[in-house]
């Protein structure tokens, strides 16, 4: 007999959550149709080769929204369309896929069909879309949306990093597991890359309330996880 997953309890509170933003977003498409949209998209992030980008990742994300909307970090209009940015980001997501951004092209398309088709206004469809693109490399200058969305958008995702120790380390050992395809020596060489690409950078969080609350577990986080990578330690 199968085993439940271990994040179906998120199942229930998550659909609640969508249901809430989508009756303001698409008003008129009606219960029924939000119903069935939130539950394709629970199916979708609940595929049995995820590891980390599961349900447990897009609630995450939607509770570092939460937190950054309460600290007055993004306007509720627009933490309503980076909420359906989250949704939406990492609804197609292939670990052996080949071609960079590619999870994030067909996120962003599907996004933009299934949105649409709710009659969600075409204003929120690019903003949700651009969104979602910006994921791909976290470039919040490329993209053309709302900065203050995006930028929201792009500290939630990365929230991660400056996750506790035992998150943190539960992180790594998922991200190993969505990529067990790899040899250890490559999946250590494009781990490190990655890392190493967000520890360059002068400002890891955009908004100032992850700026200051977020930055230092962050660069802890990242600098103990490249350390351990350089000398061969489990990933």
């Amino acid at each position: 007999m199968s085993q439940p997953s271990p994040n179906a309890h998120l199942g229930e509170p998550l659909l609640d959550r969508w249901l809430a933003d989508a009756a303001r977003l698409a008003p008129d498409a009606g219960r029924e149709r939000w119903v069935q949209e939130g539950s394709l998209l629970l199916r979708a992030w609940g595929q049995p080769h995820r590891r980390y980008h599961t349900v447990e990742h897009l609630h995450e994300v939607l509770a570092a929204l939460d937190e950054l909307a309460a600290a007055g970090a993004v306007r509720e209009d627009d933490a309503l369309i980076a909420r359906a940015v989250a949704w939406f980001h990492d609804v197609h997501h292939d670990a052996r896929a080949t071609a960079p951004g590619s999870n994030e092209h067909r996120s962003a398309t599907m996004a933009r069909d299934h949105l649409h088709q709710l009659g969600v206004a075409d204003d929120v469809v690019d903003a949700v879309e651009a969104g979602v693109l910006m994921t791909a490399d976290h470039d919040v200058s490329r993209s053309g949306s709302s900065t203050a969305l995006v930028a929201a958008v792009h500290d939630a995702d990365l929230w991660i990093l400056s996750a506790p120790r035992d998150r943190y380390a539960a992180y790594r050992r998922q991200v190993r597991e969505e990529y067990a395809h790899l040899p250890e020596g490559l999946f250590r060489d494009g781990r490190s890359a990655i890392l190493r690409g967000f520890a360059g950078r002068e400002r890891l969080y955009v908004t100032g309330h992850a700026h200051a609350a977020w930055t230092g577990g962050a660069r802890a986080n990242v600098a103990a996880e490249i350390a351990d990578l350089g000398a061969g330690e489990p990933a």
